[in-house]
């Protein structure tokens, strides 16, 4: 099976309203042409709105970053699934590891997003990965494992329809460090193994797993040319319309 490439540029927190629509305008012109790529930008909470208009008919999907497990409620400062999908959000991020580490997410939190996503009609990107001091003392694949268990858990095969997995080694975001092709292809191999042992080998087949960790233009053909890795997860390389560019055309 020949899965279609997925790159999404996670913006984090930059970019005001100016600045993202301002991107969307010369991204769009970069961009639209490609069609052998899905493109997304996960944009902050504050430019979604905006963006949803500027991209309504770009081929430039729209993310959002995070969202609240609970339909309604009082849980001040959180936004839910279902009103990121009623303006016009495609996908949401769920389980970033910046999220882990500053927010408290946990596999069990991931799982209760992951769900509330899919029962609002979104598409999912759930990212796993491990720490520096978890691959150097050689835990990295049991901590992807129990990533994968507890995220994914109680899903239906059909749920992958709609489900990205994006693996993201904590020690290579934002560090300038890559893991190299090998190091990547050789874990996201692992997590279609995995996938394949819960759901079945349809479901691992079909299941596109992007890659997340100081992808830049110079590097991502590399990495894209692995067998297992189908797309990217980009971080500072997707704020400049240029080599968010470059990515998109590896």
């Amino acid at each position: 099976m020949r899965r279609k490439k997925f790159i999404a540029g996670n913006w984090k927190m930059f970019k005001t309203v100016a600045e993202s629509l301002a991107f969307a305008r010369e991204a769009k012109g970069r961009v639209d042409a490609v069609e052998a790529v899905q493109i997304a930008v996960a944009a902050p909470f504050t430019a979604l709105y905006a963006l949803a208009a500027e991209l309504k008919d770009s081929r430039i999907e729209l993310a959002a970053q995070n969202c609240h497990y609970e339909k309604e409620g009082a849980f001040t400062g959180e936004v839910s699934a279902g009103m990121l999908k009623e303006i016009g959000v495609k996908h949401v991020l769920v389980g970033h590891s910046e999220r882990r580490q500053y927010f408290g997410e946990t596999n069990a939190t991931v799982n209760l997003k992951v769900k509330a996503c899919l029962a609002a009609g979104l598409g999912v990107i759930v990212c796993v990965g491990e720490k520096l001091d978890e691959r150097e003392s050689g835990r990295a694949f049991d901590v992807v494992k129990d990533h994968l268990d507890g995220g994914l858990a109680g899903l239906s095969a059909a749920d992958f329809g709609h489900i990205v997995v994006a693996y993201e080694p904590v020690w290579a975001i934002g560090t300038g460090k890559t893991a190299t092709p090998a190091q990547a292809q050789e874990m996201h191999a692992f997590i279609r193994a995995r996938i394949k042992d819960a759901f079945g080998p349809a479901v691992a087949e079909s299941l596109r797993i992007q890659y997340g960790g100081s992808v830049k233009p110079d590097n991502v053909r590399e990495l894209m040319a692995q067998p297992d890795i189908d797309g990217a997860l980009v971080g500072g390389a997707s704020l400049k319309p240029e080599s968010f560019e470059a990515l998109v055309k590896f």
